[in-house]
């Protein structure tokens, strides 16, 4: 029988849940997608489902999930592509026309060709032969990292003289935290600006618990850096971003505002936080996050291909 294609919609969003924790469990051994991650993806305002995102299914099940959405405005297209094992084939049928909306999402944007990326695990269900033979190729690695908390061990740090902690309490805190995210990102690889608006919908600022999320500030430089943390995930507390502007770093700010997060998550009942670093980051994260107790939970290859 031939794999039925058509496009996702927000009611799918269940099913596709379903898809994406049992391709969990089969990459890093258990299921850790929720819901509202999901419907948050199916709703980006730059993804048109009609056009952009890809179901196939074998009969009645769900075998293959794919996502398009464009931040750039320019060549930079992203996608998200998901499939059982045994449903190769129709892996490569989504992969195919993601490729080629991804190609005409560039040229109506202005380009003239489209550099799209994909997330994959290191050893993902995907079979990665299919990405070579169409000329992908694993252009960056990232680490999923985790650590046990425990309310007797992991207590809030006081702040040394001069620095100041807060948290994101108010609106006008809530734009500087944009702005701080906007400043101490810019360097960092794949980064993409955004506006306001944009980046709260990124964040999902709806389902956010901003007491989770800190600024740090210094005498002489004020408002020097931040932590965006949330407590939505079932599978663990999550940080989803540490940012400390080039001026401040060295002077302990991120294990500060890191081990804020830790304790504060502790005292909520976690057992485990787990973040997300780029592996060939330059500003020392890598090591900051070892020297705190973190190890590597799963690894995530960036692919890349350059479409004309």
């Amino acid at each position: 029988m031939p794999y039925l294609l058509r496009p996702a919609t927000l009611a799918d969003a269940p099913a596709v849940t379903d898809l994406l924790n049992e391709i969990d469990l089969l990459e890093i051994g258990r299921p850790e997608t929720d819901l509202h991650t999901v419907e948050a993806d199916l709703k980006h305002p730059k993804t048109d489902l009609a056009q952009d995102s890809w179901l196939a299914f074998d009969g009645d099940r769900l075998v293959v999930y794919g996502l398009l959405w464009d931040d750039s405005a320019g060549e930079r297209i992203d996608v998200d592509h998901y499939v059982l094992p045994a449903h190769q084939e129709a892996g490569k049928l989504v992969l195919e026309a993601m490729e080629a909306r991804a190609l005409r999402r560039a040229q109506e944007n202005g380009a003239e060709r489209a550099v799209v990326h994909l997330h994959l695990n290191v050893r993902p269900t995907l079979d990665t032969a299919l990405l070579h033979e169409r000329g992908w190729s694993a252009v960056r690695r990232h680490h999923v990292l985790r650590r046990a908390v425990d309310p007797t061990t992991d207590r809030a740090p006081q702040p040394p003289a001069g620095i100041r902690l807060r948290p994101c309490a108010t609106e006008a805190d809530r734009v500087r935290v944009h702005e701080l995210h906007q400043a101490t990102f810019a360097d960092h690889y794949d980064f993409q600006p955004r506006e306001y608006r944009q980046w709260l919908h990124d964040i999902d600022a709806e389902g956010l618990d901003w007491s989770l999320v800190s600024i740090v500030a210094t005498e002489d430089l004020g408002d020097a850096g931040f932590l965006l943390a949330r407590d939505d995930r079932e599978a663990m507390g999550w940080i989803r971003n540490i940012g400390v502007v080039p001026e401040a770093r060295g002077r302990g700010l991120a294990g500060l505002l890191l081990g804020h997060a830790f304790a504060a998550f502790a005292a909520r009942g976690r057992d485990t936080v787990g973040l997300g670093v780029d592996t060939s980051n330059t500003t020392g994260a890598p090591q900051l996050y070892e020297r705190n107790g973190m190890t590597v939970h799963f690894a995530v290859d960036t692919w890349e291909a350059v479409l004309r």
